[in-house]
């Protein structure tokens, strides 16, 4: 999933989760330490005058932040009010470790790296990990195939994610066409005409212009693009619902055409070995903080950076045209005043646009822009498990789900670890983690939103959503017998009463969200921004984008700093060459109120 911008969970005692057997359900609560290594990279020295940055939140993007400006010379302190990773990190489930063993290990919602990420993979390899020539990115494992199980007895389809070692000699547009409909053909069981359709429409889409995208696509619901109100039940839950609710969690009638086919487009390429950094589909080999953000956090001390958790951003004060000061809340709860000659905006956009002050927001206009960007719902329950499943080696996407969950079992792909030997209390052999995407659809078993349930329905009833995908065709693959314990993120709130909360949000893509991301540089010249809403060539609230987003602060903030050193990379998302004159010649007929030359209507 996406997977986004910040990172995810190691929080501080006094939250809450939960833990269910097969006929009862208790509670335990999460907290996480990081347990950081210390990397032994020297800290670069810091200059002590104009170069002192104040990164506001921990997440992804913050950290990138941190780590680019660090290489750079700069003293850089991050302000986070939790704990490090955001919505990216790991945590620990309280009370479960036994016998000195680990805590379960529990998340936001799982990892998914795929291939056609590439600033956040350079960063990986740029944070030491012990025994990795390649440092964090060793730890990057390829799942070997994904499944759309279905429900009501339906035959659920499982599919091999191809690689490595495979790349198109050419992809002209009618060689795509082949590629896509044979993919479509092998994996998804439509009539031919609504294959050939779509095949037909991911063409127009391959093949437009930027201009196009950006002024027509970015106006047009995926739903209509798709003309998916004229098609089968199959072809609207798969490539409709199933693309959009679950991948980029919005609905398909509301989704930008632009966002979902640059996404799509990505993923072909990728599968057909073309512009990829690695697999379609690719996870870390240990629970994130283990992974990535211990390791990492050791990295950015050893660089010089500091770290202030527990201090909460209130305002960012501007005068002058300049950002004067930053109001925070100590861990004690004490008012402060931090100062720097530079302010990073890391936050995500729900929490970031309410630390903005008058002025500043007076002082560049852009900003306003950024309280029409929607968030929503998507996270995480895991289940423990104390038999292993015979699940897929990979994630799975529930499509007939009305939750709209995707999952995968995790220990199978954690080959350093014996779970059952590492963590908790002995028994549960594997962790079953799901993402549950729609918040606001009846369920199964009550008839009720995941928000009008209290935390234990929302388990019970993801559970029985679960095994109504999974458990259909006659053989048991979920059993209550084995179900050990579950987990459900704390920032969610509130649940089963009339006000539930989610500390944690999605950037979701509505028609015209495009237009109203902002840039990293603003008029504001000491203050920045950093987050998965950020504009960025990958048009999806992702950890790339966060990464990517980043990047793109540090280099403005050293185009204004008059600074010498290299600028960060930004690299954006593959275009095929073959693909390129055809997007030429769709701008001219663009441009002279033409259809592009795929598009039969």
């Amino acid at each position: 999933m996406p997977g986004t911008g910040n990172s995810r969970r190691t929080f501080l005692a006094g939250a809450g989760a939960t833990a269910l057997s097969a006929q009862a359900l208790t509670a335990p609560e999460a907290a996480a330490a990081p347990q950081a290594t210390r990397a032994t990279r020297a800290a670069a020295p810091a200059e002590p005058h104009g170069r002192r940055v104040a990164v506001l939140g921990g997440g992804v993007a913050g950290l990138t932040a941190a780590h680019e400006l660090a290489e750079r010379g700069y003293a850089v302190t991050v302000y986070e009010r939790r704990a490090l990773g955001g919505k990216a990190r790991s945590m620990d489930v309280p009370g479960s470790a036994r016998g000195g063993r680990r805590p379960l290990p529990a998340e936001h919602g799982f990892r998914f790296i795929p291939g056609i990420y590439h600033n956040l993979p350079d960063t990986l390899r740029r944070i030491p990990f012990p025994g990795n020539a390649n440092g964090v990115w060793d730890n990057l494992v390829a799942p070997r195939e994904m499944m759309f199980a279905r429900a009501g007895g339906r035959e659920d389809l499982r599919a091999p994610i191809p690689w490595p070692g495979h790349s198109s000699a050419g992809l002209t547009p009618e060689e795509l066409r082949r590629a896509l409909t044979g993919i479509l053909e092998t994996f998804v069981r439509l009539q031919p005409h609504e294959t050939a359709y779509f095949v037909n429409r991911a063409l127009v889409f391959l093949t437009s212009c930027d201009e196009r995208r950006d002024e027509v696509w970015e106006r047009t619901p995926w739903w209509e693009f798709t003309r998916a109100a004229q098609m089968s039940q199959e072809y609207q839950r798969i490539l409709a619902i199933g693309i959009t609710r679950n991948i980029v969690a919005t609905k398909a009638e509301e989704a930008s055409t632009r966002t979902v086919g640059t996404l799509g487009e990505a993923f072909v390429f990728n599968l057909l070995g073309r512009g990829a950094d690695g697999p379609p589909d690719r996870i870390l080999d240990l629970p994130t903080n283990e992974a990535w953000i211990d390791p990492w956090e050791a990295h950015l001390r050893s660089l010089g950076v500091e770290f202030r958790i527990g201090w909460t951003v209130r305002e960012v004060r501007c005068a002058g045209g300049r950002v004067s000061g930053v109001a925070v809340e100590d861990p004690e709860g004490a008012r402060r005043e931090i100062t720097a000659d530079h302010y990073v905006s890391a936050l995500p956009v729900e929490h970031a646009r309410r630390t903005w002050s008058a002025a500043l927001r007076a002082a560049d206009p852009m900003l306003a822009r950024c309280d029409r960007l929607e968030t929503d719902w998507m996270t995480g329950i895991q289940f423990y498990l104390t038999e292993r499943a015979p699940l897929v080696h990979g994630h799975f996407n529930c499509i007939d789900s009305p939750w709209s969950l995707t999952a995968i079992q995790q220990a199978g792909h954690w080959t350093s670890r014996d779970f059952a030997a590492d963590y908790g209390d002995g028994r549960a052999v594997d962790c079953l983690s799901v993402d549950i995407s729609e918040w606001d659809k009846p369920g199964i078993l009550y008839g009720k939103t995941a928000k009008q349930c209290t935390r234990e329905e929302v388990a019970r009833e993801v559970w029985a959503q679960l095994k109504a995908s999974l458990n259909d065709t006659g053989r048991a693959v979920l059993t209550d017998s084995a179900l050990h314990s579950w987990f459900l993120d704390p920032g969610v709130d509130g649940l089963g009463t009339p006000h539930p909360t989610n500390e944690d949000e999605l950037l979701i893509h509505p028609v015209g969200t495009f237009h109203n991301r902002p840039s990293a540089g603003t008029r504001i010249p000491n203050f920045f921004l950093s987050g998965d809403y950020v504009a960025v060539d990958i048009d999806l609230a992702t950890m790339e984008g966060a990464n990517a987003s980043a990047r793109a602060a540090v280099n403005s903030l050293l185009d204004r700093d008059g600074s010498k050193a290299e600028r960060c990379v930004v690299r954006p998302l593959y275009r095929s060459p073959e693909v390129e004159p055809a997007r030429r010649h769709d701008l001219w007929r663009y441009r002279l109120g033409l259809r592009n030359v795929f598009d039969l209507g």
